[in-house]
């Protein structure tokens, strides 16, 4: 694993140490984690959703869904 250091606003770090001391996670890194994890899915699942659109206006679609979906799980 690598470690990352990155610039937050006061508002982020905020709400990282609430999610913190609510329990939501054991640790900032976590809460960070967490957070790129959903974002990570969020995109897969986004370009399922525009390969799917485009097959129904009937556009080629680029890339391997099923390589896409492999990813989601």
């Amino acid at each position: 694993m690598i470690t990352l250091s990155i610039p937050v606003p006061l508002q982020l770090e905020r709400f990282v140490n609430r999610m913190v001391k609510n329990g939501s996670a054991s640790t900032k890194a976590e809460v960070v984690r967490q957070a790129l994890s959903r974002y990570a899915e969020e995109k897969l699942v986004e370009s399922v959703l525009l390969a799917e659109q485009e097959l129904k206006e009937g556009k080629e679609v680029r890339g391997d869904l099923r390589e896409i979906l492999k990813r989601m799980r």
